[in-house]
């Protein structure tokens, strides 16, 4: 079946194999946005699916929290768990097709899911869909990229022939907190659209 459909991923829901969904929010992202002092930012998570990373941040005070996915069952599931979530920040849509604008847009499992062809084009909407201070920050797999998957996975220099183009990658590093089943086997990033100075802010989310 066609990854590339919503029904190829409804599919998997409705069957149980989401066993990249690990019932919480990721440490490294957890670290991450406990040191994000502004509120206010505007903030996608793509591809979001059970949403562990929206609902941590909308119960600490991130009310801009915006959650995509073209499947709808997760959504739905998140609606159920969050019902005090506004409804109009629940986007059910394909990626590419989003017209929006964000200070902020987290990566959790989306990069991996789609077709490796697709990689330079997430880069180009990334790179669209960003304010021109905002960043593109969370996890990328780090192991051999094969035509098997999803996950499809890659490695650090592809990862920066992909984006660079597009940003300037301020941190891409190994996690140091990752969960057993994925350790060695993630990188932590923050990327900065091209031409925009990095931040102090930068300097402190990543300890590693």
């Amino acid at each position: 079946m066609d990854i590339t459909t919503g029904k190829y991923w409804e599919d998997r829901y409705h069957s149980g194999s989401d066993g990249w969904d690990i019932g919480t929010i990721s440490a490294p992202i957890k670290a991450y946005v406990d040191q994000l002092d502004d509120k206010d930012r505007k903030i996608l998570i793509p591809g979001a699916g059970n949403g562990h990373e929206a609902e941590y941040l909308f119960r600490n005070g991130f009310k801009n929290v915006h959650v995509l996915d073209f499947a709808l069952p997760p959504l739905l599931r998140f609606k159920e768990r969050v019902p005090d979530f506004p409804e109009t920040q629940l986007i059910h849509r394909d990626f590419f097709d989003l017209d929006m604008s964000f200070d902020l847009i987290l990566e959790q499992t989306f990069f991996c899911a789609i077709p490796p062809q697709a990689r330079r084009e997430y880069a180009r909407k990334m790179y669209q869909l960003l304010h021109p201070e905002g960043k593109l920050a969370g996890l990328l797999f780090d192991f051999p990229l094969t035509g098997e998957g999803p996950p499809f996975g890659g490695d650090k220099q592809e990862y920066y022939d992909c984006f660079s183009p597009y940003f300037n990658i301020v941190v891409m590093e190994h996690c140091y907190n990752s969960i057993k089943p994925r350790e060695g086997r993630e990188l932590f990033f923050i990327l900065r659209p091209k031409k925009h100075k990095n931040s102090p802010e930068d300097q402190k989310s990543f300890s590693a």
